[in-house]
């Protein structure tokens, strides 16, 4: 017997999207021995400095949650605090080579998982998809 799903509202498929997503990174951080919230400060960082006040941004978190997840990342060798160029008040967040290896298997493996999910989409809907959502929603400022 085969079910039949019902299509969703687009905004209700994009929120069971996001789910599902967080659900593969969340799948994919326990096995790279990280939290999900490590493994996005990791990825953030993978293109280099960050300061924290873009970091709070960006991760969406308080500046005292945000603090202690480098505290962490920091003890765990992961990343480290760099002063920043032009104020001396204020440090920079970036990866150690440990940190930079781990990001980028924690990226692999997230991407490789959500490729899997999509083995049913075709090449033509993949690429419509991702012109979409890079042109509507990922560049949309803030």
């Amino acid at each position: 017997m085969t079910t039949t799903v019902e299509q969703l509202p687009l905004a209700e498929a994009l929120v069971r999207l996001s789910h599902r997503v967080q659900q593969v990174f969340a799948e994919v951080s326990r096995r790279h021995d990280l939290t999900p919230q490590q493994a996005q400060l990791l990825c953030r960082l993978a293109a280099g400095p960050v300061g924290m006040s873009d970091l709070t941004r960006w991760l969406a978190l308080e500046k005292s949650s945000l603090t202690g997840l480098v505290d962490r990342a920091q003890r765990r060798g992961l990343v480290v605090r760099i002063p920043h160029e032009t104020d001396r008040r204020a440090f920079q967040i970036a990866l150690t080579d440990a940190g930079a290896a781990r990001a980028e298997a924690t990226h692999r493996a997230v991407i490789a998982q959500l490729d899997a999910l999509l083995t049913t989409v075709s090449p033509a809907h993949r690429e419509q998809l991702s012109a979409l959502i890079t042109d509507s929603i990922l560049d949309t400022p803030r």
